[in-house]
Formats: structure tokens, C-alpha cells, sequence
């Protein structure tokens, strides 16, 4: 009989990704599995020949040669009802990769030491701290290894004793049909120990919560979003695991003055009519203190003067950004009596000709609409 394509079984196309076929695996075989189709032997057979298209499909070589070559290129490397080897994977480690998380099993190794969890600390820095590093403590409220049981979750003078029921896996094998499956131990709740004179202080977990005193040295050049990552520095592990990793995700507060784009440090300045047409001196804040610079006669308003290296630091290490002074050109108010005269005479006597941006403008509304 002429065997179905793999691809057609499992319902993806070829180029289908290894995550989209073991989704397509789990979804059909959950299906058709035989614990929910009792008596169904079609549904049976349907579990079989996804088992064996999912057995070559999901191992790279076989893939290869079976794209290649086809059913014949796999030879007696396929699947084999008789001793249920699928190209060489064990059908329980199989069954047990796929179904581990929904029928609470496993393919009976355990690893028995559990990573602790990862944390995360956001931190708030100001905008200078941020631009040129610093150096901080913090308080982490977090598990750490018991010291009076060093982690055991025994008593002083006891140890834990391996599970009499699953004999210290974890795990408990049951027989259904011609499957073998695994299930966490009921007794020992899948840890592989039972702890008969649990430690007072920890209550047996091998874990107290405690603050730690973390130093945290945070790099010039860090921005809002900026994530640290401290080995270690987690939740402490279960029966001798290594422990999670500390996240501290930083968070710039608003400076009153300066604002940042990239490594560029924007920095507006008011200055009056008066120092705009004739041009001045003025002195400016920066990072680093005040700076004097020149505004040229003329300035219009919205001018970006530039200060180089008074930017923010690279976060490599290397260089600094500029500063942008834009200059703002403020419209006087409240004028006297005499001011507004003075204005008025001003502008009788400059007419068009002193407004160079407003005598190109109307020159271009003359020729857009005559």
C-alpha cells in the first residue's frame, strides 16, 4: 500500500518550521490519541501514521532525505509497528517530549535541582546619573538558601530520604493499552524525596525570604528602557539548583531643562529681539556647567547652534554625542506707550527689506495665486 505524504499527515506545507510541526503534532495527535478514541481503531491507526511522520519530520536528517528521496529514501530507517522505533527515537521519548505538559508526564529522567526564578527591579535615575553612570545600592526582597539546612530542607542532624513509591525519579510509570506513560509521584509530589523532620526555619522548602544588599554600577549612556542583567542575583534554586538572574530595568525621570534624542542633548534657549538682530554673547547650561557662546546678528528663531562632545556618553565606552542650543526668538509684551512708537517708526523705516524669510514668502503667494 502506498504510504501518505508526511507533510499531508501532519496538514503543513514543506517549508513548515520545526515549531510548526511539532504544534501541527500535538494538535492531531491529542485528536486522535487512543485514551480519548477507546475502541476507535481508525482513530488508533490516524495516531500511528502521525507518530511515524512526526518521528522523521522532526529530526533534521531524516527530513533531508525524506524531501529528497521520499519514502524510499528512508529505507528500514522509518517507523516499525513491531518494536516502535521511529528512525531511531525511542517512541516513549517522543510521546513523552510531546505530552509531557498535558497528560503530566515524562520520559522518566527528572533533573532535581530547579533553577531558581528570574527577577526584575525597576529603577528610577535621574537624567545625570543616566548620562554619566553611577554607582548604587539597592534592597532586593528575594529566596535565599537556608542557612540552617544549607538548602536540604531537613532539620539539623536529618537529610531527606529517597521516595519509597517512584524509588527517588519523581516519577511513577503507568500502563495503559500498549502505551507506557509517566506521571509525577503523588507522593513526593514529583521532588524525588521525602523530608520527614523538615527544617524550622524554612518549613522544608530549602529557601527563606530575606533581603540582600545588591551593588549595582550602572554605565554612562543608559536610557529609559535600559536593561542590567546580574547573574545570579534571582531567586535561589531548589535542592541545589543555580539561582535566577536579576533584571533592573531603568528608568530616566524628565530633566527641567535639558532633553535627549540618541546621544544628542537638546537644549532650548529664549533670547530677545534685540540679541537676535544684533547678535550677543550668551551663556548657556551644558552637562558639564555653563558655556559661553556666539549668537550671530540676524538669528532667526528656531536656529540650532551646536556644542560638539557635550552630548551623552557612548554606552560602549567610547566618545560622546553634541549638544543642540535651538534658539528661541521671544515676541516682546506689555510694551509702553513709547516702545510700541519706537516699533511702529521701525518698521516704517525697514519696510520688506529687513524681513528677508516674510519678503520670500509673500513673493511666493504673489506668484502661486497671480
Amino acid at each position: 500500500m502506498n504510504k501518505r505524504d508526511y507533510y499531508e499527515i501532519l496538514e503543513v506545507n514543506k517549508n513548515a518550521s520545526e515549531s510548526e510541526i511539532k504544534k501541527a503534532y500535538r494538535r492531531l495527535a491529542v485528536k486522535y490519541h487512543p485514551d480519548k478514541n477507546q475502541g476507535d481503531k481508525g482513530a488508533e491507526e490516524k495516531f500511528k501514521e502521525l507518530s511515524e511522520a512526526y518521528a522523521v519530520l522532526s529530526d533534521a536528517q531524516q527530513r533531508a532525505t525524506y524531501d529528497q528521496f521520499g519514502h524510499a529514501g528512508l529505507g528500514g530507517g522509518g517507523f516499525s509497528s513491531g518494536g516502535f522505533n521511529f528512525g531511531g527515537t525511542p517512541f516513549e521519548d517522543m510521546f513523552g517530549d510531546i505530552f509531557g505538559d498535558i497528560f503530566g508526564g515524562g520520559n522518566g529522567r527528572r533533573s532535581r535541582g530547579r533553577r531558581g526564578d528570574d527577577l526584575r527591579y525597576n529603577l528610577t535615575i535621574s537624567f545625570e546619573e543616566a548620562a554619566f553612570g553611577m554607582e548604587t545600592k539597592v534592597q532586593l526582597p528575594r529566596h535565599q538558601s537556608c542557612d540552617s539546612c544549607g538548602g536540604s530542607g531537613a532539620a539539623d542532624g536529618s537529610s531527606p530520604r529517597s521516595c519509597d513509591t517512584c524509588g527517588g525519579h519523581g516519577q511513577v510509570r503507568i500502563q495503559q493499552g500498549f502505551f507506557s506513560l509517566t506521571r509525577p509521584c503523588p507522593d513526593c509530589s514529583g521532588e524525588g524525596r521525602v523530608i520527614d523532620s523538615p527544617c524550622p526555619d524554612c518549613q522544608g522548602s530549602g529557601r527563606v525570604r530575606r533581603k540582600k544588599s545588591i551593588s549595582l554600577k550602572i554605565p554612562a549612556g543608559v536610557e529609559t528602557g535600559t536593561r542590567l542583567k546580574l547573574n545570579g542575583e534571582g531567586e535561589a534554586g531548589t535542592q541545589g539548583g543555580p539561582a535566577g538572574d536579576l533584571y533592573v530595568v531603568l528608568s530616566v525621570s524628565d530633566h527641567s531643562i535639558f532633553k535627549r534624542e540618541g546621544r544628542e542633548v537638546i537644549c532650548e534657549v529664549p533670547i530677545s529681539y534685540v540679541q537676535a538682530a544684533l547678535g550677543c554673547e550668551l551663556e548657556v547650561p551644558t552637562l558639564d556647567g555653563r558655556v559661553k557662546i556666539k549668537v550671530p546678528a540676524g538669528t532667526q528663531s528656531g536656529k540650532i547652534l551646536k556644542l560638539a562632545g557635550k552630548g551623552i556618553p557612548s554606552l560602549q565606552g567610547y566618545g560622546r554625542g553634541d549638544q543642540l542650543v535651538v534658539v528661541r526668538v521671544e515676541t516682546p509684551t506689555g510694551l509702553t506707550a513709547r516702545q510700541k512708537k519706537l516699533l511702529e517708526e521701525f518698521a516704517r523705516e525697514g519696510g520688506e527689506e529687513i524681513h528677508p524669510l516674510g519678503k520670500s514668502f509673500l513673493d511666493k503667494v504673489k506668484e502661486l495665486f497671480d
